[in-house]
């Protein structure tokens, strides 16, 4: 007998199946819960959750109170926005020093990487743990959200889920509609060294989240 079987021998003994054949049996179906949660109580749980995390949570009332606050917020600094077609909706590209990613890579690049802020929008929220799922894509460069220093997100209401029970269940397999799934909750931060806690050393050291 060659070693690899009678390793392969001795661990069908060992789980009870000395006299199996053929291939294993299938993995069970997942088990999935999503919970019955209120809007406003999604709501009120992705807020708490994210401003724990040193977050910020802006409720707008309408599309242009949310393109409001973003100008408030720049204040002057200059910005890149990703392709979401949301945030022309809420009129960003007209805001004053933002500029539109667009579609040549190495411009996007530069401007992630020199201008004060980056603009998205979002695919879902998760309330339970106050995270944005972003599936990287044309419309959502991944550099948008992960490379300037100030992450601003507009996320419509209706895209706040409970959690990723809720998420795998409307999207099981993520690699049928993007390359990279990426889970952002919270500014970036990190204690490697000493345990103490540097904010924005792998990505935006500041994020604020626009529920419209």
């Amino acid at each position: 007998m060659a070693a690899r079987e009678e390793i392969l021998t001795h661990i069908r003994a060992s789980l009870g199946r000395a006299n199996a054949t053929g291939a294993p049996a299938g993995l069970p179906p997942a088990l999935l819960r999503i919970p019955e949660v209120p809007l406003e109580k999604r709501i009120e749980k992705f807020t708490a959750a994210l401003e724990k995390l040193n977050g910020v949570v802006y409720r707008a009332h309408s599309r242009e109170d949310a393109r409001a606050y973003v100008e408030r917020l720049l204040n002057g600094r200059s910005a890149v926005t990703s392709n979401a077609p949301f945030l022309n909706d809420c009129g960003i590209p007209t805001i004053a020093n933002v500029r539109p990613g667009g579609a040549n890579p190495e411009a996007l690049r530069e401007m992630c990487a020199t201008l004060d802020a980056g603009i998205s929008s979002a695919d879902y929220a998760l309330s339970d743990t106050g995270s944005l799922v972003m599936l990287s894509s044309h419309e959502e460069a991944r550099l948008v959200s992960l490379l300037p220093p100030l992450h601003i997100a507009l996320v419509p209401l209706e895209r706040m889920l409970t959690g990723l029970d809720e998420l795998y269940t409307l999207l099981p397999v993520p690699s049928d509609r993007s390359s990279s799934m990426v889970f952002i909750t919270g500014p970036s931060r990190t204690a490697d060294i000493e345990q103490i806690l540097i904010r924005g050393v792998h990505g935006p050291g500041e994020i604020h989240v626009v529920l419209v």
